[in-house]
């Protein structure tokens, strides 16, 4: 399904009223799930169109992110909205070659990523101001995420990390790393599950998934595909470990881990500017890491197993040793 050149088809371009726009496709990334056109009109970038086409999930699930990021956005949240088809659809489904797929139809967030711009941030602006800004937007999300009331309901942590699933998609081989794994989920079922600690979560908050506006610092959020009910330090943790590329080449373990504790305490207080989190809560940090660990390394299991491939056990090495010797902060 290729679209680059020509008309998608011509549902798609007429439903979202996309016939003069240029459609240019983003290349797709490793274990990435959907086709992203940005669609161009007069050389601005207006909008983006997702095309969903693994047949994994139902269309109440596509149903379900869509209409909490339209909330989001509705309620102030610094977010990409969902444009809505001329039907008035959050969510279109279409038909080619016998199979279902979905559209949905995004605003185009504002500014760039970190990572085109050589991770550089803004000219003359300290990289604090930047730290914060990523805890604030989070916390405008988490903050919204806790009055938020779902018409079509996304899963939650515990439907999908399940010891059965886990055992038969990790390899015997890995029995260490299953064990670790078994080990951290009667942890995690021990954990609050209250309105004011676990909700709806974006689940893959990290620099790929939102824009900076290298003028004011702002910040745009897209890209909500793996949104889940999970505990809300979890995208606190998915954001610390994506920290530790600003640390990572200090050669002192205590400097690294003092040059983390300021980027973090730094996020907290932008996180804070919008909604509340506990010390109690964050006192659990090490094992939420561990959680985004668990989620990476299923992630990398669950990629090889739809393309058919065998896991290079390079790509989840780190991961599994935290997790087996009990190393905290990665």
């Amino acid at each position: 399904m290729n679209f680059k050149n020509g008309p998608l088809t011509p549902s798609p371009r007429t439903i979202y009223g996309l016939d003069e726009y240029e459609l240019s496709q983003i290349p797709g990334h490793e274990g990435g799930r959907n086709l992203i056109y940005i669609c161009t009109k007069d050389s601005i970038p207006k909008c983006v169109l997702r095309l969903s086409i693994l047949g994994d999930r139902k269309k109440e699930d596509y149903l379900a992110e869509a209409e909490f990021v339209h909330y989001l956005a509705k309620s102030g949240a610094p977010v990409a909205d969902v444009i809505p088809s001329s039907n008035g659809n959050l969510v279109e489904s279409f038909s080619e070659d016998g199979k279902e797929y979905f559209a949905i139809l995004f605003s185009y967030a504002k500014g760039m990523l970190i990572s085109d711009n050589g991770y550089r941030y803004r000219e003359g602006a300290p990289l604090d101001e930047y730290f914060y800004n990523t805890g604030k937007a989070l916390g405008a999300i988490h903050k919204f995420s806790k009055t938020y009331k779902p018409e079509h309901k996304r899963q939650e942590f515990f439907d999908k990390y399940t010891p059965d699933y886990l055992d038969e998609l990790i390899p015997d081989s890995y029995d260490e790393l299953k064990k670790a794994i078994r080990e951290r989920l009667e942890k995690f079922r021990s954990l609050p599950m209250n309105e004011s600690v676990y909700g709806l979560v974006h689940f893959d908050f990290s620099d790929g998934n939102y824009h900076i506006d290298m003028k004011t610092g702002d910040i745009t959020v897209f890209d909500f595909d793996n949104c889940m009910y999970c505990w809300y330090m979890f995208d606190l943790a998915n954001l610390w470990i994506h920290g530790t590329g600003w640390f990572q080449n200090e050669p002192d373990h205590e400097k690294r881990l003092a040059g983390m504790k300021g980027y973090f305490d730094t996020v907290v207080s932008g996180y804070r500017s919008k909604t509340d989190v506990s010390d109690e809560e964050l006192s659990h940090l090490p094992l939420f890491i561990d959680m985004v660990l668990i989620e990476n390394i299923v992630d990398e299991f669950e990629c090889c197993a739809r393309e058919g491939e065998d896991l290079d056990p390079e790509d989840i090495e780190d991961a599994a040793e935290c997790l087996i010797n009990h190393t905290p902060y990665c």
